[in-house]
C-alpha cells in the first residue's frame, strides 16, 4: 500500500510541476540543440554511454539545458540525484551530501549524481570541500555556471573536471521544443493550438532559452479555454511584452539596424538606446549588435576618440562572457559612449583610397633602404643601405622616403579637428612636412 500510496504522490507532484520541468528530456536524444555535444562519439555520450564516473562543469547561457544535462546523466546511469544550489548551500551541507552519497554505495552500490547550481557562487572554501570527492570519485559532480568558470572556479577542481560549453538554442530547436510541449501527454496534450505568427513570435521572445519558452507557452494557455487558439495578442498579455514588428530575416531587421547606426553617427543617444532596446525585445542576437558597435567605433568615431574602440571591444567580450539580460547593460554603455563620441570617417577614408590605389595597381617597388637588408647578400643589392633610424633622431623622425616612387607624395589620412583628432591632426601635419618638404 505504502508503495502505491507513494507512486500516487509522486504523479501528482509531477502534474503540478512547471511545463518546463514536465517536458524535461529523459534522453540525450531528447535533449534539444547543443549538438557538438551530444553527436556520437562526444565525450559526453562517451561517458554517459560508458557509465563511467566523472566530473563535468556546464558553462552556458539560462536555459540551455544545464540542469537538464544533469537529470539525463543521472537518469541514464540510473544515479541517485541530489541537488544542491550554490546560493543557499554552504560547506556544510556540500561535505553532508558527498558523505551521504558514500554512505549510499555502501550499502546500496549505488552511486550519486551530486549536481551543484551556479557553482560560481561558491567561495574558495566552498569548492575546496568538493576537491576530495571529485578526486576519489565518490560522487560524479556536475557544475552548472552562467558564468566563465575560467574566472570562477578555482583550477585543482576545473582541471579534474570537462568542461562543456553549452549554446542558445538556434530557432528550429525551440520550435521543436514548443511543438513537442504542445502535443506530449507530459506537456499541453493537444488542448490548445498556436495561431498565425505566434509560435515565430513566441520563438523571439525565448531569446534561445528554452525554460523562458515553456514558461510563456505555460502561462498564455492559461489564458485560452481548451481548443481555442493561442494568439500573439495572449501571449503579449501572458509574457507581458508588446509583440515587437521585427523580422531578423526581413526589412525590418536591416531598418532596425540603418536607424541604429545612424542615430549613434548623428549622436542622438535616446534614439540608438530605442533602437537598440528594439532589437533586444525582438530576440536579436546580442552578438550581432555588439559587432555592429565595434565597426562603428572605427568607421564613424576613429581617432576622435580613440577609447572608443576599446569599450566596444570590451562589450562584445562582456556579452560573448555573460550574454542576455545583463549584457544589455554592457550594450547600452557602448551605444551611450559612441553616440556622444566626437565622430570623424577619416580613418575609413584612409584605408579606401589606400585600397584603390592598390586596385588600379598603384603599387611599385619598395624603396631599397626600406628592404630587408639581414639575408646574405642583401648588402651588395642596396637593401637596406641608406636607411636612417628613427630613434637616432632627436624628435623620432627623419626625413626619408617610405612610399613607393609612384606613389611619393601620395596622401591618404586626412584628420578631422574633432575631439582627440584635433591634436593629430597638428602632429600629422608637421610630421607629414618633414617627411615630405613641399616641392
Amino acid at each position: 500500500m505504502e508503495s502505491l500510496f507513494d507512486e500516487a504522490a509522486q504523479e501528482a507532484e509531477r502534474a503540478q510541476a512547471p511545463l518546463a520541468v514536465r517536458m524535461r528530456p529523459r534522453t540525450l536524444d531528447e535533449v534539444a540543440g547543443q549538438r557538438h555535444l551530444l553527436g556520437p562519439g562526444t565525450p559526453l555520450r562517451r561517458l554517459v554511454e560508458g557509465d563511467a564516473s566523472m566530473s563535468l562543469f556546464l558553462w552556458g547561457p539560462p536555459g540551455t539545458g544545464k540542469t537538464t544535462l544533469a537529470y539525463v546523466v543521472a537518469g541514464v546511469t540510473k544515479r541517485r540525484f541530489v541537488e544542491i544550489s550554490a546560493v543557499s548551500a554552504g560547506v556544510k551541507e556540500v561535505r553532508a551530501a558527498i558523505e551521504e552519497a558514500r554512505r549510499a554505495a555502501a550499502m546500496t552500490g549505488r552511486q550519486t549524481v551530486l549536481f551543484v547550481d551556479e557553482v560560481h557562487r561558491f567561495n574558495k572554501a566552498q569548492q575546496d570541500a568538493l576537491l576530495p570527492a571529485v578526486e576519489n570519485r565518490w560522487v560524479t559532480f556536475i557544475g552548472a555556471t552562467t558564468e566563465n568558470p575560467f574566472f570562477s572556479v578555482v583550477s585543482p577542481l576545473l582541471s579534474r573536471s570537462l568542461l562543456l560549453t553549452l549554446e542558445p538554442l538556434a530557432e528550429e530547436d525551440l520550435r521543436g521544443v514548443l511543438e513537442r510541449a504542445l502535443a506530449d501527454e507530459r506537456g499541453l496534450a493537444g488542448r490548445v493550438r498556436p495561431a498565425g505568427a505566434a509560435l515565430d513570435h513566441l520563438v523571439r521572445l525565448a531569446g534561445g532559452d528554452a525554460r523562458r519558452a515553456l514558461t510563456y507557452l505555460e502561462a498564455a494557455a492559461l489564458l485560452v479555454e481548451d481548443g481555442r487558439e493561442i494568439t500573439v495578442e495572449v501571449l503579449e498579455r501572458a509574457a507581458d511584452k508588446a509583440a515587437v514588428r521585427y523580422d531578423r530575416q526581413g526589412d525590418q531587421h536591416y531598418d532596425v539596424i540603418s536607424a541604429f547606426i545612424k542615430s549613434m553617427r548623428g549622436s542622438d543617444v535616446d534614439a540608438a538606446l530605442h533602437y537598440l532596446a528594439r532589437m533586444i525585445e525582438a530576440g536579436e542576437d546580442p552578438r550581432f549588435i555588439a559587432r555592429r558597435i565595434v565597426i562603428f567605433a572605427s568607421e564613424d568615431v576613429g581617432m576622435a576618440d580613440p577609447t572608443c574602440l576599446q569599450t566596444a571591444v570590451a562589450t562584445a567580450q562582456a556579452v560573448a562572457l555573460i550574454g542576455l539580460p545583463e549584457g544589455r547593460i554592457n550594450l547600452a554603455h557602448a551605444v551611450v559612449h559612441c553616440a556622444l563620441a566626437p565622430k570623424s570617417n577619416a580613418v575609413v577614408k584612409a584605408i579606401g583610397a589606400a585600397i584603390e590605389d592598390v586596385r588600379r595597381g598603384g603599387i611599385g617597388q619598395v624603396p631599397p633602404h626600406l628592404r630587408d637588408g639581414h639575408h646574405p647578400g642583401a648588402a651588395k643589392l642596396g637593401h637596406g643601405v641608406g636607411y636612417r633610424y628613427p630613434h637616432d633622431a632627436p624628435h623620432g623622425v627623419v626625413r626619408q622616403q617610405y612610399l613607393p616612387d609612384p606613389l611619393a607624395g601620395r596622401a591618404y589620412y586626412e584628420p578631422t579637428g574633432h575631439g582627440a583628432e584635433a591634436r593629430i591632426s597638428e602632429r600629422w601635419s608637421r610630421i607629414r612636412a618633414l617627411l615630405r618638404p613641399p616641392g
